[in-house]
């Protein structure tokens, strides 16, 4: 007998082809937590570095997609473009496998209902932001040196450009709020495709909220560590005959704000998964006068 179902949820209903009800897919939540603490170090990081590259592969396109448009296109439909680009990067997460901070933000749903310590919470939220990081990074260099920014007479170089004095430039304040706004679509976004049975049903669920928020132009603490450095790269290492193409100059950007900009939208981030999702959706599902009495928990320490 599963102990940790739903009542009324058997094991025919959870066989069949069909989407997951919402209690459903909040037991589901918790039940991948646990999981994901129960992680090795080894594997978490590298699944984490997975998702740094992935939702970096993700601006890749988003930067693609955007390059030239200006002028051409109105405002909203060009992020609506861009912003259905990004969320490759999602998807070769979610179906794809792996690790992004910003998604595990849904932890805190195995932690309300007592299935894992704080302890455990921390060392995923670490070690899975650390990877990210690094696969972020990653990317930025390997696509710095593919000297994909020349593409298009330099037009790539320059929306990565724009994109990164963008972003690093953000007011403190602004970029917290634009963090919890753009965790609170991605959450969602995981939300849905923890409902869904089959690959399609994944994509189309994560593919909607991501661009929505790419379209709004929130801002998300992984693509930022893409986004920004590549933008670096490019202001100190594009050679000249670069800069002669684009016929134009970027304000340079500045490392310690953007260390400081990205802290602050990864605490926005947390705040928007975690409590504006997470935690309200544990509230309404999982808190105790709405779980069988009989429903064991499983700690981790």
């Amino acid at each position: 007998m599963d102990t940790h179902r739903p009542p009324g949820l058997d094991a025919g209903a959870a066989a069949t082809l069909d989407a997951r009800l919402p209690d459903a897919i909040a037991l589901a939540a918790e039940d991948l937590g646990v999981k994901k603490a129960h992680t090795d170090t080894a594997t978490l990081l590298g699944l984490a570095v997975l998702a740094g590259a992935f939702v970096a592969l993700g601006g890749l396109f988003a930067t693609v997609t955007w390059s030239g448009a200006e002028g051409l296109l109105p405002y909203g439909v060009m992020r609506l473009l861009g912003g259905l680009a990004f969320s490759l990067g999602l998807v070769l997460v979610v179906v794809g496998g792996a690790q992004l901070f910003t998604g595990d933000a849904l932890l805190v749903m195995a932690w309300a209902s007592g299935r894992l310590s704080v302890g455990a919470l921390l060392r995923v939220w670490t070690l899975v932001w650390l990877g990210n990081l690094a696969g972020a990074l990653g990317t930025a260099v390997l696509v710095y040196l593919s000297g994909q920014h020349t593409f298009g007479h330099g037009a790539v170089g320059a929306t990565a450009l724009y994109i990164a004095t963008a972003k690093s430039g953000l007011p403190v304040p602004q970029a917290f709020v634009l963090g919890i706004l753009c965790n609170v679509l991605v959450c969602l976004a995981v939300w849905l495709a923890l409902g869904a049975r089959g690959v399609g049903d994944k994509i189309l669920a994560v593919a909607l909220p991501v661009s929505a928020f790419v379209a709004a132009g929130f801002e998300h603490c992984v693509a930022n560590m893409y986004f920004v450095p590549l933008g670096m790269l490019i202001q100190w290492g594009a050679p000249e005959s670069f800069w002669a193409e684009l016929g134009r100059s970027f304000p340079p950007i500045d490392a310690g704000r953007f260390l400081l900009t990205l802290g602050a939208v990864t605490l926005g981030n947390w705040i928007g998964g975690a409590l504006l999702v997470g935690a309200v959706y544990w509230f309404i599902y999982r808190r105790p006068a709405h779980t069988h009495p009989a429903h064991k928990h499983m700690d981790v320490k």
